[in-house]
């Protein structure tokens, strides 16, 4: 069993009835509806109303967090981004989308500023570049998003150790929409699709990334802390 929590700052779909008409159970609502609906994942959602719940504790317990954020970056406490830092170090997986690239665990991650330029309201195509990846898999060549938030290049982010998908926008941007990079023992997903006015959660593609994501980045391998021992010889006779 993959231990799963999604964080979504809940924020939007509160205060907004168009936004929450889109997502009545909130995103963190919609992300746990289809990954819990395999067999292999458990789910537990946490919202910025109830963030003090990601505690040491509840990461050690989580195999996979998913972190989802806009208007409420910086409410977040700075305690709980290093938290999940030094988890993600230890092995545990993490997934940023969309506006999370603006979130303070996933720039503590990249050690960049993150920052990216963007437009309201395009058509997205989302080209699959990398197809033999976990991730792309049960992914065709390319899929479309009818209404996403653009989002282009340049993006500033450390080079990818993986890059999986390409999005190209109607009004001509390309932007690196799907990354992968390994840190410490764990294993870190950008997905760029996912604007809190359109119901990008809902499509069949987003769902199957999300889902392939989740089980590539579970960990491994995962140590309790992050350590830096001192250790006696191997050999005998060593001087």
């Amino acid at each position: 069993m993959i231990n799963v929590v999604v964080y979504n700052e809940y924020v939007h779909e509160l205060e907004d009835e168009s936004i929450a008409a889109v997502y009545p159970k909130g995103i963190q609502g919609c992300i746990a509806d289809f990954l819990g609906a395999n067999d292999d994942i458990s789910v537990k959602t946490v919202t910025l109303g109830t963030v003090g719940e990601i505690t040491k504790e509840l990461l050690e317990g989580t195999d996979v967090l998913i972190w989802w954020g806009h208007c409420a970056h910086e409410k977040v406490p700075d305690e709980i981004s290093e938290l999940v830092y030094n988890q993600v170090m230890c092995g545990m997986g993490f997934i940023a989308l969309h506006s999370a690239h603006f979130s303070k665990p996933f720039r503590r991650l990249m050690g960049t500023t993150c920052s990216l330029c963007w437009r309201d309201a395009d058509r997205e195509r989302v080209w699959n570049i990398m197809p033999s990846h976990p991730i792309a898999q049960g992914i065709g060549d390319y899929f479309e998003i009818p209404a996403e938030e653009m989002y282009g290049e340049r993006f500033d982010i450390p080079t990818p150790d993986e890059l999986i998908f390409l999005g190209w926008f109607r009004g001509g941007e390309v932007f690196r929409s799907g990354c992968c990079w390994n840190k410490g023992l764990g294993k870190v997903f950008y997905f760029q699709p996912g604007h809190e006015s359109n119901p990008t959660y809902y499509i069949p593609e987003v769902q199957r990334i999300i889902t392939n994501a989740v089980r590539w980045a579970a960990p491994i391998y995962r140590q309790p802390s992050i350590e830096c021992p001192c250790v006696p010889s191997l050999e005998e006779n060593f001087t």
